[in-house]
């Protein structure tokens, strides 16, 4: 099928490609699900078609106020402690538990939307809500200039008192890491997490169908392939034909580094600048 919509159609595309049924494929099956996996990982972690940004909503809890307002005194509510000993003495070090699990669905956390205390911006009787109520019936007569002034002049009033929320993730943690005053929080309040998830090709099938993922699939078989035969080196078969399993693995690396090429610079997200 030239559009494989699941696993095993997008593994016999990739052999009819590199020569199958014609010509036989020397790659194990559990080598190729392997291949699979690897390849499906690589597309989710650094193609731009293979995540979607998404917003998600999660409940503070009780539990995770305790673990995240843990204090240091006896460490026996602590998460997580270290002990250094050296020259007699003995270091202790403290982790606190401010963190929520995240699903392994998410590889990337850009915010979470900060939770709106502040005067300015909070609430029927905060000073944006009553700036608008009073001006709403005079916009014939207000300048929209000085409008917008006021407005951003408040944003930074606000952005002052109210900063953003200082968040730390690591995809191999599973683990989002909140620095804030976990006392402060109720059970109940909701968070809004700002992040990027993969695609399941498994409920969104044409993730089996994208062009990069079938040529990059096709050259991890290709390679696996080349360096099965390549302890046959030399090896004479019926009429005379020469295995040459060393030409194969050349090729692949070859095709692989050029497709990994492509990616940085077609198919990733330009990373962000850092100023400062």
């Amino acid at each position: 099928m030239a559009k494989p919509a699941s696993r095993q159609q997008l593994v016999d595309y990739c052999l009819r490609r590199l020569g199958a049924p014609v010509l036989e494929i020397n790659v194990d099956d559990d080598q190729v699900d392997d291949l699979v996996d690897d390849a499906l990982q690589y597309f989710q972690e650094r193609h731009f078609d293979g995540v979607e940004r998404m917003y998600l909503k999660y409940v503070i809890t009780q539990d995770d106020i305790d673990r995240g307002s843990a204090q240091v005194p006896g460490g026996t509510d602590l998460v997580t402690t270290d002990s250094i000993s050296t020259e007699g003495n003995t270091y202790r070090w403290y982790e606190s538990g401010n963190y929520i699990q995240i699903p392994d669905s998410v590889i990337g956390v850009e915010k979470i939307f900060k939770f709106d205390t502040s005067s300015i911006s909070g609430g029927m009787f905060s000073i944006k809500y009553q700036l608008f109520l009073n001006d709403l019936y005079y916009f014939n007569s207000v300048e929209l200039l000085q409008y917008a002034m006021v407005k951003s002049y408040l944003e930074d009033i606000d952005h002052l008192l109210t900063t953003d929320k200082q968040l730390r993730f690591n995809k191999r943690q599973n683990r989002l890491y909140l620095d804030i005053d976990w006392g402060a929080q109720a059970a109940g309040n909701v968070i809004v997490l700002d992040c990027y998830r993969i695609l399941d090709p498994n409920t969104f099938t044409n993730v089996y169908n994208d062009s990069f993922l079938k040529l990059y699939l096709t050259a991890l078989i290709k390679k696996q392939w080349g360096q099965n035969l390549s302890k046959f080196k030399g090896v004479k078969l019926p009429g005379g034909i020469e295995m040459n399993g060393g030409e194969i693995l050349q090729q692949a690396e070859s095709e692989l580094s050029d497709i990994k090429a492509r990616m940085a610079s077609e198919y990733e997200l330009p990373p962000y600048d850092f100023i400062g």
